[in-house]
């Protein structure tokens, strides 16, 4: 009796698990609501790694810099500033 409770509530769990992750994975491309400012363009899981910098002093963070193929040619062209899109 107690390892189909256990078994119910794994079930259960793993059920729950999916269907949080089904539902907050589209939200990147809909009309979402800005994080720190910004909202986060669709097709943003395509961008591409420009740099990686390292931040000292007091911030002490590891950051890339990712952008599309647009930046990329951008970048690679030289051009300053990048282009909107």
């Amino acid at each position: 009796m107690k390892r189909i409770a256990f078994l119910l509530v794994v079930v259960a769990t793993l059920a729950g698990a999916a269907a949080s992750m089904v539902i907050s994975s589209g939200r990147a491309n809909e009309e979402a609501s800005p994080i720190y400012g910004v909202t986060i363009p669709s097709g943003y899981r395509d961008w591409q790694l420009i740099s990686v910098t390292h931040e000292e002093g007091d911030f002490n963070q590891l950051r890339a810099q990712l952008g599309n193929d647009i930046a990329l040619k951008a970048y690679r062209e030289g051009k300053l500033p990048f282009p909107d899109g």
